[in-house]
């Protein structure tokens, strides 16, 4: 091996705004209305995440008709279908709406392009909650395509009446060429009005791009379960990585990864806080990498306001205590 150990650190990585306003809601919730607060789901994709909140009092659940009537219940930021949100109405659930504003605006065009009368072609993975309730929204005018293969054999009522959308954190360049593809068999396939992929999504791509042709070994800090932690892994391979790897902890790094390496680019999913990256530097420092460039190719600093739901009650809360905080 020629050369010193160092670590390229991508930047931006981690905490999406959409993430952190989820989170945050939860938080606020346990704050608000004191435990336990119910989560429809995993409220992001992080196992860690998950587990801090479980040690407050949140409980997540995989259905609504889980959650006691009369409790509160976050929906996560990956979104719910309309029939959710009625069967909760229907428990007298006291709801949070925690869903990231940019899959809202998908489920706003799903909605939109329904009513026309358009046929979706939705691009995502079947199963995933960001898809469920993206196709919830559409109803029977989705059709999911899960990959560029399946753009070569799905089927249209109308050709002349497509539109595609897509889940936000999907691979921006494996998603264009599912979109190619089926423009190719469809002329005049519409696009949304705006990228659905989300700008997180998109930077930490771009990220892993610029660090993965110089690094032996890249990790991506983000759980199994993270669409678009798993992305990063498969773009990095793309992008010249020798070899890629995704952790949830600094433990689970393997020596045998590190054998002849140089470089290690480090980045994590849109649902990772920093101190996860933070651990995964300091043990990587152990194994002899203490120099750490971070590598930054754009800048965030986009902020999304709380569920109006819980704005509401805090606002509330704070007039009770005569303007004073708690």
């Amino acid at each position: 091996m020629s050369g010193r150990k160092r670590v390229l650190l991508a930047a931006p990585r981690g905490y999406c705004a959409g993430v952190d306003r989820a989170v945050v809601a939860v938080d606020k919730a346990l704050e608000t209305y004191g435990a336990p607060v119910y989560v429809r789901k995993q409220i992001v994709h992080n196992k860690h995440v998950v587990s801090e909140l479980e040690t407050r009092g949140a409980i997540f659940v995989d259905e609504v008709d889980e959650v006691p009537e009369g409790s509160h219940l976050v929906f996560s930021a990956h979104g719910v279908s309309p029939m959710v949100k009625d069967a909760a109405a229907e428990r007298d659930l006291q709801t949070i709406d925690a869903t990231c504003p940019l899959v809202t605006k998908v489920h706003r065009e799903a909605t939109r392009f329904a009513k026309r009368g358009q046929q979706i072609l939705l691009i995502g993975h079947d199963g995933h909650e960001e898809v469920e309730g993206t196709a919830g929204h559409g109803g029977q005018n989705v059709t999911i395509v899960h990959n560029p293969e399946e753009a070569d054999t799905v089927e249209v009522t109308d050709p002349d009446n497509v539109v595609w959308l897509s889940q936000t954190t999907l691979s921006v360049d494996e998603t264009m060429k599912t979109v190619n593809r089926l423009r190719r068999r469809f002329p005049n396939l519409q696009d949304p009005p705006s990228d659905d992929i989300c700008y997180a999504t998109t930077n930490r791509q771009a990220a892993i791009k610029n660090i993965a042709p110089a690094a032996e070994l890249v990790i991506v800090v983000g759980s199994a379960n993270s669409s678009n932690s798993v992305r990063l892994v498969e773009v990095a391979l793309q992008y010249g990585a020798k070899a890629a790897y995704r952790i949830d902890y600094a433990d689970e790094i393997r020596q045998e990864w590190l054998e002849g390496v140089a470089t290690v680019g480090v980045t994590s999913g849109a649902s990772v806080p920093e101190v996860l990256v933070e651990e995964t530097i300091a043990a990587l420092a152990t194994a002899g990498y203490t120099a750490v460039e971070e590598v930054e190719t754009a800048v965030e600093d986009l902020m999304f306001s709380l569920p109006k739901e819980l704005r509401k009650d805090l606002r509330e809360d704070k007039r009770a205590l005569g303007g004073r905080t708690r």
